[in-house]
């Protein structure tokens, strides 16, 4: 997939209304409904690609890309809807997090790119990058969730975790994984859904106790 590619999909992403989006959040959170899930991982996804933006023109963007993914999803399964707090400005700490570990980890020179001006009252890449927070305790909590993340994808069939990396790592369309795993889209989807239960069932007894 290009960069065009990537942009021209998130011009088809349609924005929730709030009472749709609390509807969803409900879903989720109450009763475990991964279709809302995916479709609030889905609509936050151009708060992934502001935040990449700045670095759009490094050839590991889709790496950039693929960290704040992830970010965004560890956002979507520990927001608490019911505390009140706009759930783009908790995402995006997350979100930033992910793609600043990434890049402080490859290095993160291209200088132009984090010179890049932010919001009034935010903190430059550049200078979140020089800034010594986040804490230790923060690296922490993102290596360990990381960890067992992974550790669960690994436990998956692997057509379920083909799908589920393609989809939510990979920013790969339904389309194109059907085609690769020679299934129709509807069963892409069946896959994803069972590996999301699976995972979460990995998951859950961790993410209550963290």
């Amino acid at each position: 997939m290009q960069w065009q590619d990537y942009i021209d999909e998130l011009k088809r992403v349609k924005l929730l209304e709030p009472e749709e989006e609390q509807r969803l959040w409900r879903r989720f959170k109450a009763e475990g409904d991964e279709d809302a899930r995916a479709r609030l991982i889905e609509s936050y996804q151009p708060l992934v690609f502001k935040q990449a933006m700045p670095f759009s023109r490094r050839e590991d963007i889709f790496d950039i890309v693929q960290e704040g993914t992830i970010g965004l999803i560890e956002a979507v399964e520990r927001y608490d809807y019911e505390r009140g707090v706009a759930f783009s400005l908790y995402a995006v700490h997350r979100i930033r997090g992910r793609i600043y570990n990434f890049l402080q980890r490859e290095g993160a020179a291209d200088i132009a790119c984090l010179d890049v001006e932010s919001e009034p009252g935010e903190l430059t890449p550049k200078e979140q990058l020089a800034d010594p927070r986040p804490s230790v305790a923060f690296q922490a909590e993102q290596h360990e969730l990381t960890g067992r993340l992974y550790q669960a994808l690994e436990r998956l069939p692997a057509k379920e975790r083909t799908v589920l990396e393609g989809m939510f790592l990979n920013s790969q369309p339904a389309q194109d994984l059907a085609e690769g795993l020679q299934v129709s889209p509807s069963h892409v989807y069946r896959l994803q859904k069972k590996g999301i239960r699976r995972v979460r069932g990995m998951l859950s007894r961790f993410m209550q106790n963290w």
